[in-house]
C-alpha cells in the first residue's frame, strides 16, 4: 500500500476543474477536442498557439493558456487532483535540487512543523514555493537563495509589535504573506519559528 502523501490538492485545482468542465458549453469544444484541433490546425509553438487561440478563436486568456499548454504536453496537473498529487513531490525535488540541496533538511523540518499546527493545516507545493493553508494561506516555504529559506507568514491581522527577526515583505501589498523569517540552518527552526507559525495559523481562523 503506497504511503500517504504529505501534500494536499492545491485550492486552485478544483477551480480550474470547474472552469474546464464548462469549456464545451461555452466554446463548442471540450479541452481534449481543442487540444486535438490545435495540434492539427494551429501554429507550431505554445506561445503562437496561445496567441492564435485568443486572436483567431476569441478565447479568453485562461482558456487559451490551458489549451496551448496541454497541446505541448504540459499543464495536465492544473485541473486534475490526482495528476497534481503525483507532481507535487517532483516540484519539491526540483526546488531543492543542485546547489539548493543543502536546504532540504531545513525544508523538511519546516514542513513537518507547519503541518503540526493543526489537523486542517495542509501543504500544497507550487514550482517555486510551498504554501501552507488553513482556510487561506497562513505561511509559505521558499528557497530564497542557495543558502537561505524564507518562511513567509500571514501576519496582517497581528497588531502587536513584531520582533526584529520577523521582517516585513517588501511586496506584501495585496498578498496575504506580509512578513518573513530568514532561516539559514536547521538550528534556526526553533521555538521562535514555531511560535510565529502558530500565530499565523491561529490568525487565519479570525481572518
Amino acid at each position: 500500500m503506497p504511503s500517504k502523501s504529505l501534500y494536499s490538492v492545491h485550492p486552485s485545482i478544483p477551480y480550474v476543474q470547474n472552469i474546464i468542465s464548462k469549456l464545451k458549453t461555452k466554446t463548442g469544444r471540450s479541452i481534449d477536442e481543442w487540444v486535438e484541433f490545435v495540434k492539427k490546425d494551429g501554429p507550431r509553438t505554445e506561445s503562437e498557439r496561445r496567441t492564435w487561440l485568443k486572436e483567431r478563436h476569441e478565447l479568453g486568456t485562461n482558456y487559451a493558456w490551458w489549451i496551448a499548454e496541454r497541446s505541448v504536453g504540459k499543464g495536465e496537473d492544473d485541473g486534475d487532483p490526482e495528476a497534481y498529487l503525483r507532481k507535487a513531490p517532483e516540484y519539491v525535488e526540483e526546488m531543492f535540487a543542485g546547489k539548493r540541496s543543502g536546504l532540504r533538511p531545513i525544508y523538511d523540518k519546516l514542513l513537518k512543523l507547519g503541518l503540526r499546527m493543526g489537523k486542517d493545516a495542509k501543504a500544497c507545493p507550487c514550482k517555486t514555493i510551498v504554501p501552507l493553508y488553513r482556510e487561506h494561506v497562513f505561511a509559505e516555504i521558499k528557497p530564497a537563495t542557495n543558502a537561505r529559506i524564507d518562511l513567509g507568514l500571514a501576519l496582517g491581522n497581528v497588531t502587536a509589535k513584531l520582533p526584529k527577526r520577523i521582517e516585513p515583505v517588501k511586496s506584501a501589498k495585496g498578498n496575504r504573506i506580509t512578513h518573513r523569517i530568514a532561516v539559514e540552518s536547521i538550528d534556526q527552526v526553533d521555538e521562535f519559528v514555531e511560535k510565529w507559525l502558530l500565530t499565523a495559523y491561529e490568525a487565519d481562523e479570525k481572518g
